[in-house]
This record gives structure tokens, sequence and C-alpha cells, in this order.
């Protein structure tokens, strides 16, 4: 049919065209209708719902006059300052040097470098681009494939949990800080009134004899009955830590105060916002570099050093032929980058839609990984040093989390000329290590419920909201620091931010990406968001190596599931364990039960449910300057401009509505499409939408 046929007043069905012909109708009709205004388009002319600049942001329909405009970052590096600031935390320091020497030492960086360059990077791409290209938050940006828009909220539930533990460990650091001001730092020896006769204190040993040790009021006791100074004063001076989980105890005040203190630290840091934010973590992301590297050189000239380094590094290949090795390297970089909480999302959000994601994600990944290993020297140079001093193996001192931390750090650290020096630096490093992951955290779990409801303008009052979410954590947190609340903590860490919970979800995400939104749209979206196409390597990981990473190993963790413990020697009751799946459900439950409930409250048979709940509900959002605009009568007549267009979103209720000119009805299963903002209909033929598959990637 030639263009022209379409003659005014026609009221034939127009038949489909490739692209170029549809729009061409469509101008021709809009010079034969100057008084219809723009009406709406289908989704295969790929218009975008605009966003304007941040700083010129116009006020759209049915919106607030007094609505913020979005923040954004202040420059490229404040963006990429805060994402290693979220990936670069305390698992860097207390968790990776020890998987590494517990899995085969050097032999380690190969499962750790594989899962990197297979899940890590791909996820963590993956992530910003998609939360930079929709700017928006962690919850609403699945909305590209709304069934599964319960990852957003399974990730706003990790990450609630996580904010609420995580700080606990930087009370902690703020206790330890506070106490290393003295000429003589108070974990060291046995004369705190806090130690009882198990304390082993190495200096008053002399004449010992051998497997036993001279308690403080010169009785003998085996070693295995021992403890060390700084165990004691961790277990009984800064937990003051019950018999079990079923007798919580009473407040530590102390760390109350610290737990306060943290808070009140992380509000002020963010309160303002991401450019505030983004000027901050400059100092908190790179002073632990100095701090590393000062520890590095010292620890480097301690005696036993070298043997510490070797267990690090020796490979061990056997050991890669073990399954859990794997596991333990995959779910290490899915805690270190943070995937599967929806902060990247939510940071990535305030980029600039032009910004060069992959360079951010190429540099953070990198820096992560490096910084990783370059904490382990740091950490088995100590070691190595404690070892030789205790006269023990390094695998006799290796600890992990809070044992390497606050009791084999503190316990070098004694040991050291100018060891007041050394403790403020370390404890200071600990604080700011955890202070920027509790910033990118608490900011990304603000932005997923600003931008999920807008209705309650969470924005315009973004520090009366911030101050609710750090009173409300501050609240739960509080259980954590009662004589019990190292158990409760253990199970938030084990079970309500655990590996198997962001691998769930990390899969699903990909899952929504690749096969819900489509992976060929979604890589057109990035290539356009960038100017350039970011290779076939991403895209094969995001349909085929990514989730079969993620489900596979979450699916290993399951079998291989061991209930959780604290310490050596302390079981967790059956209601204990209980409690932690309560925690892990509470994030996971989110993808079945959130489809099951649309399913069920969507109108129409199954597959018009299916249909509806296919069709992406949030758009890329280019700057307006770059958006298709219309000048002219035509559009200002009616008082309608493309800058007030929002993108068409199907709707059953208009079948069988006639449009000026153009039937409603379509007898080859065209879907019908209905403009939010009262345009006429418009049609997608899914025989155009297959055609376009063929050509696109």
């Amino acid at each position: 049919m030639d263009v022209n046929s379409l003659e005014a007043g026609d009221s034939s069905r127009p038949v489909h065209r490739p692209l170029r012909f549809k729009f061409l109708s469509r101008i021709h009709y809009m010079i034969e209708n100057p008084k219809s205004g723009i009406f709406s388009v289908s989704d295969k002319m790929e218009m975008k719902s605009p966003q304007p600049p941040a700083d010129e942001v116009k006020v759209r329909e049915g919106e607030d006059d007094a609505a913020p405009a979005r923040d954004v970052w202040g420059t490229k590096l404040d963006f990429i300052m805060a994402m290693i600031g979220l990936a670069v935390g305390l698992g860097n320091v207390w968790r990776f040097p020890y998987l590494c020497y517990k899995n085969g030492g050097g032999a380690f960086l190969i499962p750790y470098g594989i899962s990197l360059i297979t899940a890590g990077i791909p996820i963590f791409l993956l992530e910003v681009s998609i939360g930079q290209m929709l700017q928006t938050g962690g919850i609403t940006v699945w909305g590209i494939f709304p069934l599964i828009k319960g990852v957003g909220y399974a990730a706003f539930s990790v990450s609630f949990v996580l904010c609420t533990y995580y700080i606990i460990i930087i009370s902690w650091s703020l206790y330890y800080l506070f106490a290393s001001f003295t000429s003589e730092l108070p974990w060291g020896d046995c004369q705190g009134d806090w130690t009882d006769q198990y304390c082993n204190d190495p200096d008053v040993q002399e004449g010992a004899p051998e497997g036993y040790f001279y308690s403080k009021n010169g009785s003998l006791y085996p070693l295995d009955d021992g403890e060390s100074p700084a165990q004691q004063y961790w277990d009984n001076k800064v937990l003051g830590i019950s018999s079990g989980i079923d007798e919580l105890g009473g407040m530590r005040w102390e760390l109350v105060g610290c737990l306060a203190l943290a808070w009140v630290l992380c509000y002020l840091c963010i309160w303002r916002g991401v450019k505030q934010t983004g000027k901050i973590v400059w100092f908190t992301a790179l002073t632990p570099y100095v701090i590393l590297t000062i520890l590095l050189i010292r620890g480097l000239t301690l005696e036993g050093a070298g043997q510490g380094i070797e267990y690090y590094m020796k490979p061990q290949w056997e050991r890669l032929k073990e399954p859990t090795v794997w596991i333990d390297a995959a779910t290490q970089i899915f805690f270190s980058y943070s995937v599967g909480i929806g902060s990247l999302i939510s940071l990535g959000s305030y980029n600039k839609y032009r910004n060069n994601s992959m360079i951010d994600t190429m540099v953070v990944g990198v820096v992560n990984a490096g910084t990783s290993i370059y904490s382990g020297f740091v950490t088995f140079s100590i070691l190595g040093y404690m070892a030789h001093r205790q006269q023990k193996s390094v695998e006799d001192v290796v600890e992990q989390g809070p044992g390497l931390t606050f009791i084999a750090y503190p316990t070098a650290l004694y040991t050291m000329p100018g060891a007041t020096f050394f403790a403020i630096i370390f404890f200071s490093m600990l604080l700011m290590l955890g202070m920027n992951t509790q910033f990118a955290v608490v900011e990304g779990l603000a932005t997923s419920l600003m931008d999920a409801f807008p209705q309650y303008k969470l924005r315009e009052n973004r520090a009366v909201f911030l101050l609710s979410i750090c009173l409300s954590s501050f609240g739960i947190g509080l259980f954590l620091v009662t004589e019990g609340g190292m158990y409760f903590f253990q199970l938030f860490d084990s079970y309500g931010a655990s590996g198997f919970c962001l691998l769930w979800i990390a899969g699903w995400e990909c899952a929504a990406v690749a096969y819900g939104y489509g992976f060929k749209k979604f890589y057109r979206d990035v290539t356009e968001m960038l100017g350039f196409s970011p290779g076939i390597y991403f895209p094969i990981c995001w349909v085929f190596v990514s989730p079969l990473v993620s489900f596979g190993i979450f699916l290993f963790s399951l079998i291989d599931y061991k209930p959780a413990t604290y310490g050596d020697d302390y079981v967790y009751p059956l209601w204990g364990n209980i409690l932690g799946w309560c925690l892990a459900i509470l994030s996971m439950h989110w993808l079945p039960s959130y489809a099951l409930y649309l399913l069920l409250t969507t109108p129409g048979t199954l597959k018009e449910r299916w249909d509806v709940l296919k069709q992406p509900t949030v758009f890329p959002k280019p700057p307006a300057d770059e958006m298709l605009t219309v000048s002219g009568a035509s559009s200002s007549e009616n008082g309608s401009s493309l800058a007030d267009f929002k993108p068409p979103t199907y709707n059953l209720a208009t079948e069988g509505q006639d449009s000026e000119g153009f039937q409603s009805k379509d007898e080859d299963d065209t879907a019908h499409i209905v403009d939010e903002n009262g345009g006429k209909e418009a049609y997608a033929n899914p025989a155009f939408e297959e055609d376009d598959a063929k050509t696109s990637l």
C-alpha cells in the first residue's frame, strides 16, 4: 500500500509496515489532521520517556511543582569513589585473606578470578547500567519486567538487614578506637577486672611446665583451657557475652553509645544527598590505603612475616578439585561487589545518562580485587609475626571475621613498638572501611523507597525520611548490643544477608533482564546509552554464564548447608536456626509471592494477565535535549508537546474502542497499546517484533 493511500477521513485500518513507513504514515496523518495533536506511537518507534538534565528538571503533568530535582553526582570520580567505598569493605580485610589461605593459597586466585569475570563484573555492570539507564532506584527499576518486580523488594529486604547489623561492626571499631587512646593498650595483659583464672598472659609464663600455663593467681592450668588477654577483653569487657542465645541479658551501654555515635556519623554524611557523600568518600575511601601501606611496611619488618606470607600465597593446586573452593570464591565475589542488594542500582541512578558505566565497572573491579590481595599481605605478615612470637604454626593463629579483627590483630598490635599509634590507625581504618559501605547501603535503601513511593513525598522530606531509617535501624540494632546480642549478630550474618540470598537475587536479576525484558532490547538500550557497543561478552554472561553461576552455586550452598555456630563450640538450638531461616526467607520469598500477588490481582484471563505483566512500566530516560521535538501549531493548539509524552502502556480495558481514523479491533492479534496521556491508540505487531529481533545484535 502506498503511503498516500491514507486519505483524511479514511476509516480503513492501516496496514502494518516497517518503521520508516509507519513513521511517514503518522506524519501524513498529522498534516491532514492538524488539530489532532501528537497521538500515541508504538514502542517499535522506541520513543522513550524524556528525562531532563538533573539541573533543569521540568515538572511533569501530575507532579508537585515543589518536587526537588533528582540529585546527581558532582563528578564522575565521586561516583567511582563511592563504588570503591561500597565494594572495598571489611570483608577485604577479614574474610578474603582467610579464604585464600583456607582454599589453597595462591591457587584460590584461579576460581576467584574466574568468578570475578563470569559473574562479579557482568552483574556489577548490569546493575549500574540499568539504574543509570532508567534513572530510578532498586525497586522501581524492575518495572522492566513487572512479573519479577519482587526481586527489587528482595534486594531491599537484604539491604535493610545488612544496614541494621553491619553498623554493629562499626560500633565495635569505635569502642576499640576510643580504648586505644592510652599509653598502654588494655587488652595486652591479665590485670583487668574482666579477666578470670583462665587468662593466659604470655609475659608471666617463664618457668611454666610444658603444656601448662600460670594463671594470674599463680595456679597451673592446661594450655587448652587458657584464653589470651585479647580474647577475654573481647568476650568479657566488650561484649559481656552470655552463655547462649536464650540468655539475652542486659544492654552493653558502652556499645549502645558507640552504636548511636555511628548512626549520627552516618546520618550527617548522607542527609544532604550524593553530592555531599561523593566529597566525603574521597577521604574515607582513600585513607584506608595509606593506613594499609603503613601497616604492610611495619608488618614486613617483623620477625616471622615471611613465614606468614608463604602460608598465604603458597599454591595448593590439588585443592582446586574440591567444590567448596569454588563455592567460597563465588560467594566472596558476591559479598565483596555488593551485588543483589540494590545499592549499585540506586547509586548508578544518580549518574548522568551518558556516563560510561563500563569504565566505572572495570576500575572498581580491578581496585576491589587488588585491595583484597593487598590486604592479605598485611594480614598474614602480622599473623606470621604472631605465630613466631607464640612459637606456633601460622595455621594455629589464623582466624576470620571478628576473631581476626578484634582478637588476633589487637594481640599483634600490643606487642609492636609504637603499639598505641598502630592501634589508633588500624581501628580508624576499620571505621572508615565500614562507614563507606554503610553510606552506600543506606543511600541505596533510601533511594529505592523514595522512587518506589513518590506519593509520600519522601524525596521532598529527605532529611526527615533518612532520620526515620536511622532511628528504626538503631532500634532494631539495640538487640545486637545486649549480652546475648553476638548470637543474634551471627544469625543476621549467616542467614539474613548470606551468600545464598545474594545468589538467589542475582540469578533472578539476570533472568529478568535476559528473558523477561529481553537481552537484545537491553543490549540496544545500553549501546544507545553508552554511545558504543559493549561487545558480545557481556550479553553472553547475562543470558547464560552469570545465571548459571548464580543458581548453580545457590544449589550447592543449600546442599552443603551447615547450621550456624558461634566460635568453635557453641551450637545454636533448633529455634535459633529456624529464626535464621526466617531472616533468609524475609528476602527470598518476595520473588514467588509478589509474582503470585500480581497474577491474582490483575484482571483478565491468564493469557491477558501475562500480556499485561510482561509489558515494561519504566523506560530509558535520555536527556530532554536528545528527545525528538515537534514545533508548530499542530502540537501547540491543544497544549500537547512531546516533552510531556509518556511511553505507551498496554491496557486491556481499551480493547474494542475506536480512535480517529483507525479501527481498534485487530484481526491479526496486534497488541493494543494506549497512551497514558490520553492520546490515540497505537499498534505493536508481534510480527515486526520478531523481524526487529532478527536484525538486532
